[in-house]
């Protein structure tokens, strides 16, 4: 499945016909790859971002100078610095490329608190010609920034939504620096039903919202609180069923597991949806009320979010 993208500028068309962005969509934030841009011959990506555990990453030539990341205690931040000006400093600091940009290098560094489900942010840095080294940082939202895509001309950044949610996709280049190029909103397959659903390819549950059927019925039971909802089930996984059929799966807000949790259930048999969500007085509020919820989806919310609920 996929999300249908509405474009709010013409500078959009240049993203969605990269064929960079459609995977983006498509999958909860710690599931996506990063974007199949166009690599340019001057990529000079490593591994180093995928060793997680290494707290001694090498230097990283760039433009007369280097890159290095070091790391002064052993559970402490790490930090970024070029030539010994430091530029940047966090829990998680890893080199990701040099790639060329409308012919000037710039190298990409990941920068974040770490965590479930939260991508860092990204930290452009150049050098223009005759001057000094330069960053900028580009952050959506508490959870980073979402994957960079390459071309010859910009580096772009579009973001992944959550149903009800609609957020501008940014570009970057040396002569304009960060701009919006437009606004996405996200939307259902058109024309999926009820009977297209199948929980098995679910990597999270709210992979479910892509079916149009359900989106627009969870529309008519959440209203406003759909994004928030959908964000009470970043962490999580795969669903269960209950012995009439439905199918449900419990999750919580990146970086607030147990203090802000949520639970989805679906019955495509009856065409039902359960929504509950658990905030800081421990109770769970449900769409439709708890007292409305046939007894077997009440008892996996039990069974998911405790007993005391």
């Amino acid at each position: 499945m996929r999300h249908q993208l509405l474009a709010g500028a013409c500078g959009l068309a240049l993203l969605m016909a990269s064929g960079a962005f459609a995977q983006t969509q498509t999958q909860t934030p710690a599931a996506q790859p990063a974007p199949a841009a166009e690599k340019p011959a001057t990529d000079q990506g490593t591994d180093a971002a995928n060793a997680a555990d290494d707290d001694k990453q090498a230097p990283v030539p760039f433009e007369g100078g280097q890159f290095t990341i070091t790391q002064k205690e052993q559970y402490g931040e790490k930090v970024l610095a070029y030539d010994g000006k430091e530029l940047a400093s966090n829990y998680d600091v890893f080199f990701d490329k040099v790639v060329e940009v409308g012919g000037v290098k710039v190298a990409l560094f990941d920068v974040g608190d770490g965590g479930n489900q939260c991508g860092p942010a990204t930290l452009i840095i150049w050098k223009p010609e005759g001057g000094g080294i330069q960053s900028t940082k580009v952050e959506q939202d508490e959870c980073g920034a979402p994957p960079t895509a390459v071309s010859d001309n910009a580096i772009y950044f579009v973001p992944y939504l959550l149903p009800g949610d609609q957020k501008p996709a940014l570009q970057w280049s040396p002569t304009d620096g960060l701009t919006i190029s437009g606004n996405l909103t996200y939307m259902p397959e058109p024309g999926t039903d009820w009977k297209d659903i199948d929980p098995e390819k679910y990597q999270n549950i709210i992979d479910a919202f892509h079916n149009e059927a359900i989106y627009k019925e969870a529309q008519k039971l959440l209203g406003k609180d759909m994004t928030d909802m959908a964000t009470s089930l970043l962490v999580g996984g795969g669903t269960e069923k209950t012995a009439s059929g439905a199918f449900y799966a419990t999750g919580c807000v990146p970086h607030d597991c147990g203090g802000n949790d949520g639970f989805m259930a679906v019955d495509p048999a009856k065409h039902k949806l359960y929504f509950a969500r658990r905030g800081d007085d421990g109770q769970p509020k449900g769409w439709p009320a708890l007292k409305d919820w046939p007894a077997d989806v009440k008892e996996a919310l039990d069974k998911a979010q405790g007993a005391a609920n």
